[in-house]
């Protein structure tokens, strides 16, 4: 059986929509939009911080990393960035590249970009948790496996995690993209997440504008061509 695959879409997609979700939960601008709509116009408790100047660490800075490191350069951040090829182009630009565990102890963000592999899977642990800057905000668009879902949960109760936005979930496959508006959630640890003032959980829809889709199918239709006559290659074609 050949298996072909849609190896790039949009990276602009996902590193917009992951300073879309930092803004959001900074600012609380979910919160006071529910608010203004049931006509409560007070602004207590939507206080958040200026990105000028904080940190933000940046774990896989591929194409994806590479576009969220340019963008946060515009806000004023100190950019810390970890991956096992640094980049040049982002060195010249002033990001810092350093071992993992000290781009968790250093950052006031955390965002996680990388792939899902055995070295990366639960990268957020109950170790790396504790090593965190108390108050640190965590941002996951990359892959749910990345996170240790319960060693979140347990630091959200302890204070030592700010707030948590996450795109994606370990056990998404029974969830996400489905609608259980009427239905008990059987999942306790999503349930729990949801339940925190300070998550903001979306169902993986990072990837999802109009530019991201147009590429999708044209790749899809292109491998599909591309067998049929013969001509389709790595990096479409899966080999191994």
């Amino acid at each position: 059986m050949t298996v072909c695959r849609v190896p790039v879409y949009s990276p602009f997609a996902v590193a917009e929509y992951t300073v879309a979700l930092m803004l959001t939960l900074n600012r609380k601008v979910h919160k006071a939009y529910n608010r203004v709509r049931d006509g409560n116009f007070a602004i207590d408790g939507l206080i958040g911080f200026d990105l000028n100047d904080k940190t933000i660490g940046i774990v896989g800075t591929g194409r994806i990393g590479q576009i969220l490191a340019r963008i946060c350069k515009g806000f004023g951040m100190h950019i810390l960035a970890y991956d096992l090829y640094p980049n040049g182009e982002l060195q010249a630009m002033g990001v810092t590249y350093v071992p993992c565990d000290e781009l968790i102890q250093r950052s006031d963000i955390v965002s996680l970009l990388c792939p899902l592999t055995p070295e990366t899977h639960h990268l957020i642990s109950v170790d790396s948790v504790a090593k965190m800057k108390p108050g640190a905000m965590l941002i996951n668009t990359s892959r749910g496996g990345l996170i240790d879902a319960q060693a979140v949960i347990d630091g959200l109760k302890s204070g030592r995690i700010g707030s948590v936005a996450l795109d994606v979930y370990e056990e998404e496959g029974d969830v996400f993209f489905e609608d259980l508006s009427d239905q008990v959630l059987q999942d306790d640890v999503l349930a729990r997440l949801l339940g925190f003032p300070n998550v903001l959980i979306t169902s993986h829809q990072a990837f999802f504008t109009r530019e991201a889709m147009h590429e999708i199918a044209r790749t899809t239709l292109a491998n599909a061509t591309g067998y049929a006559s013969g001509t389709i290659e790595p990096p479409n074609m899966v080999t191994r």
